[in-house]
C-alpha cells in the first residue's frame, strides 16, 4: 500500500500492535449496518432487481475505491455510527413489540381478522361471563392464566413482553368456554398446537409478515418488459380461475349436503326485477335460495337456519363463507327491520296453474291452501253421487263395522294364527302401541295397567307424600316401586316420573298472579323456581368476595304458593263464618319471618369448593288471614301449631355462618327488598275461581338474640348493653330488675348506625357509643321487638343450673372459690340428677334436657345435696315462681290457656327480683343475665301488643334443622350446588298442607290395620283412592 494512503488511514490501523481483527469486525459493522433495510420496511420490486443486476459489474470495478472511502470515514464517525445502531435496535424491538401487540398469545393469529376487534388480556383476572360460568360449573380458578394452563397446557406466568403477546383472541376465549360448558360443538382452532415464541432477530418472521402483510402495489407495463408481463399476467389469470373453479366446486358441494332445492324458495321466484346486490343480500350463501328461517353468524353472514345446522355438523363448527368460527350457539335472528323487508317481498306461486303473486311472508299460509285442495282430491269418494265421505268417528256403530269390515278380517285372522283368537288383546295391543309411537306414555301406563287387571294404583301425590315423609331417595323409591309391582303384580306405587309431574304444582313458580302496583325492582314473570342465593350480586373481584352455596325462592312466588297450598282452609274459614263465597277482598295476611343457623352440617360426601360448615335458614310461616268487613275485622284462618315445623316453609338455604355479616347481608338483601316492595302492593290471585286481593304484613320475630344483634346491627350479647328492646346498661338492669320499656325499633337503630358512621358531634369513642346505644353496624333486616321463647327457656334453664352448683357449694358463705372446687360441684349435680331424675349431663343446654331440669321434682333432687333449711326452701320458692310464670311466655294464646297466671304475672315477677337482690345476691349483684332480664322487665308489654311470645318463637325454624340433615343425606349428590337444591324442594313439600292430608290419611289407614292383598283385584275392594278421600273428610 502507497504511503501517502497510509497516512489517511485511520489510527487504529496506522498502529504497529493493533489487531486486523479489530478494525475487520468495525469496518464489518458498519457496511452491515449501511445494509440493514429501513424501518418502512419497503423492499425492491422487480425493476429495481434488474437495476441491480445490470450494474453489478459496474460495483465490482469501483469496490477498491469504495472499501478505501469508507476505511478513511471510518475513524471521524465511529462514535455516531454505534450510536445510530443502538437507536436503531431500540426502534426494531419497539416494532417488533407493536407487532406482537396484533398477535394472539396461544394461536398466533392476527386480531386483524376478527371484525369486532376482540380481545382478551392474558395476565389479570377473568371476565364477568367467564366467572359467572365457572361458578356454575364450581371452579376455583379466577385468573386467565390458570385457565389457560388447564386448557391449552401453557405457562404463561414467566411472559415476557418483548418475546410474547400480552392479548389473546376471541376465539380461544370461545374454546376455553366451550371446555367448561361442555358442549357437544366441534371446536375451532386454528392450529394444530400452540405458538412458540422466540426473541427478536434480524430474521424475525413476526416482523417480515408485518411488513409484507399488505398486497403490493401494481407497477406500470413497461415497454421494455411488455413479453415478460404479459405472461405473467397470463398465468395469474390461469390461477384465478383455477381458484374460482375450487369454489364452484365447494358451493356445488354445500349445495349437495343441504339438499334444500325441495324446501327453499328459488331466487328466480321473485316477481319484481331487484338489483344483483340485493338479491344477494337477501338469498342464503350456501344454497342461493331465498332466507328461510335467517339466522346471522358473528360475522355477519346470513344463511338459513337448516342450511347452516347442517354445514356445521357436516363441515365443521366455522362459516362456510369467510372460514371464521362459527357455533350454533353463536347464531342469532337478524334485526326486525330486515325480516319485515324479508316478509314483503312478492314472489310467484311454484305450483302448477296458479300464477298468484303473494308476499314472501303469508307464502306459508297460502302453500296449506294448495295442500288442503290436494288431500281433498286424494280422499275424494268413489260414487260421484253420493254422500262427501266422513271421518270414522263421525259415523254411527253400524257404517264403521261396514267401513272396518276388512281391517276386521285381517285381525281376526292374525289372531286365530298367532294369538289363540283372542282378538281383544291384538286390538289393544295395537292401541297401547300407537299411544306409545306418539309419546303419549301416560295414556299408554294407565291403559296397560287396565289391560293387566291391576288398576292405576295410588295417586301420584299420595307416593310423593309417602317419600317425601318417609325420606326416600331417588334410587330408594324406585327400588321399592320395582319390588312392588314385581311381588303383587300391580302397579300400587306411581313410577318416578309421575312423581315429577305432581311435584311441579306444589312448587312456587306454578301458579299464575299479578301485583298491583307492580312490584318495584322485581320481575313480573311469574315461572320462576329455585333461584341461585347470589344472583344479582356485582361479580367484581372488590366487592363481596362470597364463597358459598345459597338457594332460594323468590319471595313473592313462595308467598302465593303457600296461599294456593291453603286454598281450602281459606274457602272453609269464610263458610264457617258466614261469608260469601263471592268476597274479593282485601284479604290480610300475617306472615312470621325466621332466621337461624343450624350450626355445623358438614357431611363426608359431595365434592366442589371449599365452602363453611355451618349452615342458615330463613323460612316463612302464615299466622293468620283476615278480611274487614265494615269496622270489624273477622279471622277466616288462624294456624293451630305455629310453631310446627310442617307450617314453617323455607326461603333461602344457605351454606355460611351467622355471624358473617358480609354474607348474611349479601344473601339476605333481595329477600328484604322483595318484601319492602310486598309491603305497599297487592296481590291479584284467583282463588276458588274468583279473582281476589291480598295483603301482606311482615312480623320478624322468629330470631334468637344473636342473630337479632347481627341483622339490626348491635354489639354481641356480651355487651355493656345488655337488651335488644330497651336501652338498659347491665349494671341498671341489675338495680332496677322490673320496671322498663321498650324503645328500640328498627328506624331508631338506623339513625344512630348513620351517627356511629359520621360522628356529627365529633366525641370520643366512649361518648359516643354511648350516645348510640351499642350500635355498631349496618341494620339490614327489620324485626319486631320481641322475646324468643324457645332461647330464653334454655338461658334461664343454663342459668339455673349454675345455681344448683353454686347452692351444692355454699357459695354465699365463701364467694372465692377455685375452678377445681366449681368443677368438682358440677360432677356431684350431674351424678345425681342422673340417678334421680335419669339426666344425662350434656355438653351444651338443649330444649328437652331444659324442659326436664325446670320442675319442681328436679329442685327437690337438688335440695337433697343442700344442707341449709333456709336455702332450701329460697330455692323451691324461686323454681315454684318461674314456673308460674313460664306458661305466660310459652303459650300460644295465654289469655285463653293461663288467664289466671297472666293477671299474678306483675306480682310473680317482682317477688322473683327480690329474691334474686336477696337471698341470691352474691351471684346478681351488679349483674343480669341478657334473658332474665327481658323475662322479668318486658313480658307483660309484649303480651299487650301482641296477645301471645310463645306463637311468635322460632320454634318452628328449629325443628326444621333435624329435617334439614335427613333431607341432605336422602339427596346427597356429587354437587353441592344441586343438592341444596333437592334439600329446599323436598323441605318445601313436606310442609305442603296437600301432601299432609294425603299422609293423615294413609297414617289412619294403617293405624286401622289396612292392607293391600296382592292377590285381590280391584274389582271386589274399594279403591285405595277413595279410602284415602274418605278419611281425610272424616279428619276433617
Amino acid at each position: 500500500m502507497p504511503v501517502a494512503s497510509q497516512m489517511d488511514l485511520p489510527e487504529e490501523i496506522q498502529h504497529p500492535y493493533s489487531k486486523f481483527s479489530d478494525w475487520k469486525f468495525k469496518l464489518f459493522k458498519v457496511r452491515s449496518f449501511e445494509k440493514t433495510p429501513s424501518d418502512d420496511g419497503q423492499h425492491l420490486n422487480k425493476d429495481q432487481a434488474e437495476e441491480v443486476t445490470s450494474s453489478k459489474k459496474e460495483t465490482v470495478l469501483h469496490e477498491h475505491e469504495t472499501v478505501t472511502r469508507e476505511e478513511v470515514d471510518l475513524g471521524g464517525d465511529r462514535h455516531a455510527l454505534e450510536r445510530d445502531a443502538k437507536d436503531t435496535k431500540t426502534q426494531d424491538k419497539e416494532a417488533h413489540k407493536k407487532n406482537l401487540k396484533q398477535l394472539c398469545r396461544i394461536c398466533g393469529a392476527s386480531f386483524k381478522t376478527d371484525c369486532y376487534k376482540r380481545t382478551h388480556p392474558v395476565h389479570g383476572p377473568v371476565d364477568d361471563e367467564t366467572l359467572l360460568l365457572l361458578r356454575k360449573k364450581e371452579k376455583k380458578a379466577t385468573s386467565w392464566p390458570d385457565l389457560i394452563a388447564k386448557v391449552f397446557k401453557i405457562d404463561v406466568r414467566g411472559d415476557i413482553d418483548t418475546v410474547h403477546p400480552t392479548q389473546f383472541c376471541h376465539n380461544c376465549w370461545s374454546i376455553i368456554h366451550r371446555k367448561f360448558s361442555n358442549t357437544s360443538s366441534e371446536l375451532y382452532f386454528p392450529r394444530k398446537s400452540t405458538m412458540e415464541w422466540q426473541p427478536h432477530s434480524p430474521n424475525c418472521d413476526i416482523c417480515h409478515i408485518a411488513s409484507h402483510g399488505g398486497k403490493r402495489k401494481g407497477q406500470p407495463p413497461s415497454v421494455h418488459h411488455g413479453k415478460r408481463l404479459k405472461t405473467i399476467a397470463e398465468c395469474a389469470l390461469a390461477h384465478r380461475g383455477g381458484k374460482n373453479q375450487a369454489q364452484i366446486r365447494n358451493k356445488n358441494i354445500m349445495k349437495e349436503i343441504v339438499n334444500c332445492k325441495n324446501i327453499h324458495l328459488s331466487t328466480k321466484l321473485l316477481a319484481a326485477d331487484y338489483p344483483l346486490d340485493f338479491i344477494k343480500s337477501i338469498s342464503c350463501q350456501i344454497c342461493d335460495h331465498i332466507l328461510a328461517d335467517p339466522v346471522e353468524t358473528t360475522c355477519r353472514h346470513l344463511f338459513c337456519r337448516t342450511c347452516i345446522l347442517k354445514s356445521v355438523k357436516v363441515v365443521g363448527s366455522y362459516c362456510p363463507s369467510c372460514w371464521y368460527p362459527c357455533f350454533p350457539t353463536d347464531l342469532v335472528t337478524p334485526v326486525k327491520s330486515f325480516l319485515n323487508v324479508l316478509d314483503s317481498l312478492s314472489i310467484r306461486c311454484p305450483v302448477k296453474e296458479c300464477d298468484e303473486e303473494i308476499s314472501h311472508g303469508k307464502y306459508g299460509q297460502h302453500l296449506s291452501s294448495h295442500k288442503e285442495m290436494k288431500d281433498r282430491e286424494l280422499y275424494s269418494y268413489i260414487n260421484k253421487g253420493g254422500r262427501p265421505r266422513q271421518h270414522l268417528l263421525s259415523l254411527t256403530r253400524r257404517a264403521q263395522k261396514h267401513r272396518l269390515r276388512e281391517l276386521k278380517r285381517q285381525v281376526k285372522a292374525f289372531a286365530e294364527k298367532e294369538e289363540g283368537g283372542d282378538m281383544r288383546a291384538v286390538c289393544m295391543t295395537l292401541f297401547l302401541l300407537a299411544l306409545r309411537a306418539k309419546n303419549e306414555h301416560k295414556q299408554a301406563d294407565e291403559l296397560e295397567a287396565i289391560m293387566q287387571g291391576r288398576g292405576s294404583g295410588l295417586h301420584p301425590a299420595v307416593c310423593l307424600a309417602i317419600r317425601v315423609n318417609t325420606f326416600l331417595s331417588c334410587s330408594q323409591y324406585h327400588k321399592m316401586y320395582r319390588t312392588v309391582k314385581a311381588v303383587s303384580g300391580r302397579q300400587i306405587f306411581q313410577p318416578l316420573h309421575a312423581l315429577r309431574a305432581a311435584e311441579k304444582a306444589l312448587l312456587p313458580g306454578y301458579h299464575p298472579f299479578e301485583w298491583k302496583p307492580p312490584l318495584k325492582n322485581v320481575s313480573t314473570n311469574t315461572e320462576v323456581g329455585i333461584l341461585d342465593g347470589l344472583s344479582g350480586l356485582p361479580l367484581s373481584v372488590d366487592d363481596y368476595p362470597v364463597d358459598t352455596i345459597a338457594k332460594r325462592f323468590r319471595y313473592d312466588a313462595a308467598l302465593v304458593c303457600a296461599l294456593k297450598d291453603m286454598e281450602e282452609e281459606i274457602l272453609e274459614g269464610m263458610k264457617a263464618i258466614n261469608l260469601d263465597d263471592c268476597l274479593s277482598g282485601p284479604f290480610t295476611v300475617v306472615v312470621k319471618e325466621s332466621c337461624d343457623g343450624m350450626g355445623d352440617v358438614s357431611e363426608k360426601h359431595g365434592s366442589g369448593p371449599v365452602v363453611p360448615e355451618k349452615a342458615v335458614r330463613f323460612s316463612f310461616t302464615v299466622m293468620n288471614i283476615a278480611i274487614v268487613l265494615g269496622n270489624k275485622s273477622k279471622r277466616i284462618f288462624e294456624e293451630v301449631k305455629p310453631n310446627s315445623e310442617l307450617c314453617c316453609k323455607p326461603l333461602c338455604l344457605m351454606l355460611a355462618d351467622e355471624s358473617d355479616h358480609e354474607t348474611l347481608t349479601a344473601i339476605l338483601s333481595p329477600l328484604r327488598a322483595e318484601r319492602e316492595a310486598m309491603k305497599n302492593s297487592q296481590l291479584l290471585l284467583e282463588m276458588g275461581g274468583i279473582l281476589r286481593m291480598f295483603k301482606f304484613i311482615f312480623r320478624g320475630t322468629g330470631y334468637d338474640e344473636k342473630l337479632v344483634r347481627e341483622v339490626e346491627g348491635l354489639e354481641a350479647s356480651g355487651s355493656a348493653y345488655i337488651c335488644t328492646l330497651c336501652d338498659a346498661t347491665r349494671l341498671e338492669a341489675s338495680q332496677n330488675l322490673v320496671f322498663h320499656s321498650i324503645t328500640r325499633s328498627h328506624a331508631e337503630n338506623l339513625e344512630r348506625y348513620e351517627i356511629w358512621r359520621s360522628n356529627p358531634y365529633h366525641e370520643s369513642v366512649d361518648e359516643l357509643r354511648d350516645r348510640v346505644k351499642g350500635v355498631s353496624a349496618k341494620p339490614f333486616i327489620e324485626t319486631v321487638p320481641s322475646i324468643d321463647a324457645l332461647h330464653c327457656d334454655i338461658g334461664n334453664a343454663a342459668e339455673f343450673y349454675r345455681i344448683f352448683q353454686m347452692e351444692i357449694g355454699e357459695v354465699y358463705k365463701n364467694p372465692d372459690v377455685s375452678k377445681e372446687e366449681r368443677k368438682r360441684w358440677q360432677l356431684t349435680l350431674d351424678k345425681h340428677l342422673r340417678k334421680k331424675m335419669n339426666l344425662k349431663p350434656v355438653m351444651r343446654m338443649s330444649g328437652n334436657f331444659a324442659r326436664k331440669l325446670m320442675s319442681k321434682e328436679t329442685v327437690e333432687a337438688v335440695c337433697e345435696l343442700i344442707k341449709c333449711e333456709e336455702r332450701r326452701e329460697a330455692l323451691k320458692e324461686l323454681m315454684d315462681l318461674y314456673l308460674k310464670m313460664k306458661p305466660v311466655w310459652r303459650s300460644s294464646s295465654p289469655a285463653k290457656e293461663c288467664p289466671e297466671l297472666l293477671c299474678q304475672y306483675s306480682y310473680n315477677s317482682q317477688r322473683f327480683a327480690e329474691l334474686l337482690a336477696t337471698k341470691f345476691k352474691y351471684r346478681y349483684e351488679g349483674k343480669i343475665t341478657n334473658y332474665f332480664h327481658k323475662t322479668l322487665a318486658h313480658v307483660p308489654e309484649i303480651i299487650e301488643r301482641d296477645g301471645s311470645i310463645g306463637a311468635w318463637a322460632s320454634e318452628g325454624n328449629e325443628s326444621g334443622n333435624k329435617l334439614f340433615r335427613r333431607f341432605r343425606k336422602m339427596n346427597a349428590r356429587q354437587s353441592k350446588c344441586y343438592e341444596m337444591e333437592d334439600v329446599l324442594k323436598h323441605h318445601w313439600l313436606y310442609t305442603s298442607k296437600y301432601l299432609q292430608k294425603f299422609m293423615n290419611a294413609h297414617k289412619t289407614l294403617k293405624s286401622q290395620g289396612f292392607t293391600i292383598d296382592p292377590k285381590e283385584s280391584l274389582g271386589g275392594t274399594l279403591p285405595l283412592e277413595e279410602v284415602l278421600e274418605s278419611n281425610n273428610s272424616e279428619d276433617v
